[in-house]
């Protein structure tokens, strides 16, 4: 007992070394910027002051949605998808895989769920002895199911997922514009470094140029660090960017969530306004702030396939003998759900929607990895 608890308090006490050294980067830069470039280096007062301001809006931005992509606590399954003590009793007791299932089935009339595992079955996990809700995926990092699981991310040493989704976004987004703001204004700098003062006699430089050369190792460095940060970020934000415009997490562009009538990574798409609208919220003021304004609550969400079949919301994902397709009532939408979906996607035809899923289903993920070292730490499903 003693060695595994030592175990896991070193193992999290390791996982904090990607975001300490991020930390420690950043500080430097704050230092190296501020100090060795603007007070140093640079001779024009006015110069200064309009590097300052803008360097300190997007330091403080950054740092305010990197702070909450890492503290904010992913969202986990509420109580109502725990089995009842006696379910679970009898769950625990039975060997054969049919006998859960069935056990599984009868809880899961209550529940509005709409995807199910490669083999029809219901999800369950168990680890955290739940039911999964719609995008609820076991996160093996941290140890405890995720709503809408998105990746485990090493570099904020927690999970993004339905809380901290959109912090995510906005961190990605200003920590590219703060490195391409760095290099856009050190680049001048770092020419004249670079060209002027590379003799290795500190005479032979011209007289009156960049006076305080003691700065020269921090304006180059910054510049091929700030350089090769933007490079592997907008790689990275450019993928999360399509992600959100076609509604899906990272896990459901490797592997389409399975519903009633079978896999379609375009499930949970409902048109590229309200896709950004379920991350970002509706109301654009809000869009740019890391506060969190997604819509819903992340147990239930609205489905394209739910909206083109009318029938589907009442018939099982799973079709079982002796069981009536009127068992599994609709689970229904939140108040922000309806929002979202309003009254004239409800009121869209069939023809409607089934064209517009056969304008999505060709197309592809543009990028075969992300450039973010990062893991995708779930469970298997059968």
């Amino acid at each position: 007992m003693a060695p595994t608890h030592v175990l896991r308090c070193c193992q999290r006490g390791l996982s904090w070394i990607p975001v300490v050294f991020i930390a420690l980067v950043v500080c430097w830069s704050y230092y190296a910027y501020v100090v060795e470039l603007c007070i140093f280096t640079i001779p024009s007062r006015a110069e200064q002051i309009f590097y300052l301001i803008f360097f300190h809006l997007s330091f403080i931005m950054f740092v305010w949605s990197y702070w909450k992509t890492i503290f904010t606590k992913p969202a986990n399954p509420s109580k109502e998808f725990c089995l009842p003590k006696a379910e679970k009793e009898c769950y625990e007791k039975e060997a054969r895989p049919e006998s859960q299932q069935e056990i599984l089935w009868r809880v899961a009339t209550s529940l509005p769920l709409y995807t199910r595992t490669g083999t029809g079955g219901i999800r369950y996990c168990d680890r955290c002895q739940v039911i999964k809700p719609d995008r609820c995926h076991h996160c093996s990092a941290c140890d405890t199911c995720v709503l809408k699981m998105d990746h485990h991310c090493p570099w904020v040493n927690n999970c993004v997922g339905f809380s901290n989704y959109k912090f995510f976004i906005l961190f990605l987004a200003y920590s590219l514009a703060y490195c391409l703001f760095i290099a856009a204004t050190v680049l001048q700098y770092f020419i004249k470094f670079w060209t002027l003062c590379r003799r290795k006699s500190a005479e032979n430089c011209p007289k009156n140029e960049l006076d305080g050369t003691h700065a020269k190792f921090h304006v180059l460095f910054l510049f091929f660090v700030a350089a090769m940060f933007c490079i592997s970020i907008l790689s990275l934000f450019s993928y999360h960017l399509w992600l959100v415009g076609k509604n899906r997490s990272t896990i459901e562009a490797f592997r389409a969530p399975v519903f009633r009538s079978g896999s379609d990574k375009n499930g949970f798409s409902l048109g590229f306004r309200k896709n950004i609208a379920q991350v970002f919220g509706d109301q654009k003021k809000y869009w740019l702030l890391p506060v969190f304004t997604s819509q819903g609550d992340g147990l239930t969400f609205p489905t394209r396939l739910v909206n083109a079949d009318a029938e589907q919301a009442a018939v099982t994902l799973h079709q079982e003998p002796n069981k009536s397709t009127a068992d599994v009532p609709a689970g229904p939408f939140s108040d922000s759900q309806n929002h979202l979906l309003g009254d004239e996607q409800r009121g869209h035809n069939m023809e409607d929607s089934l064209a517009d899923g056969a304008l999505e289903s060709g197309d592809h993920t543009p990028f075969g990895l992300t450039a973010e070292t990062c893991t995708i730490s779930m469970d298997s499903e059968s």
